[in-house]
């Protein structure tokens, strides 16, 4: 891996946001769904991940509370998983969070009870850098069940 940066938002971002989720169809494949996330780039905070100044990834962050965040969004090139590059956002935005004062960041992804390849590994990986599977929900997300994780920061 070459020099990795993380930096704020721009205008601009939201293009390569939309590119970034395109390319991986396993995760976001709902069209209505990969728009939102988009938009949401404009709304909540958001960051970029670069390596050698070439945007690979991005994480949105959703503040329901002055003492928790979520990860709204995270999203990664498929040939960068497994780098070390969604660890390193992970702990970036969990840096973010502590010095605004929160305790608590939570995670949505979609539960097991649903069987999926690319999700489960999605679920691998929130549970390598530190997260707890805390309740499946039914009824949230229509025809999907979501996994809550949460992690003390």
């Amino acid at each position: 891996m070459g020099a990795m940066n993380i930096r704020p938002f721009r205008p601009g971002d939201a293009a390569l946001c939309e590119r970034i989720l395109r390319a991986l169809p396993e995760w976001f494949g709902i069209e209505s769904a990969l728009v939102q996330y988009v938009r949401d780039t404009e709304r909540y905070p958001t960051w970029i991940a670069e390596i050698d100044a070439e945007p690979v990834g991005f994480i949105t962050l959703h503040e329901h509370f002055p003492e928790s965040g979520e990860i709204h969004c995270i999203a990664l090139l498929p040939e960068r998983h497994r780098g070390g590059v969604g660890g390193e956002m992970v702990r970036f935005a969990e840096a973010w969070l502590r010095q605004r004062g929160a305790r608590l960041m939570q995670v949505k992804t979609l539960g097991p009870s649903r069987p999926c390849e690319a999700y489960e590994r999605t679920r691998r990986f929130y549970l390598k850098v530190g997260f707890v599977q805390l309740e499946e929900i039914h009824g949230l997300w229509p025809g999907n069940p979501c996994l809550v994780l949460v992690k003390p920061i």
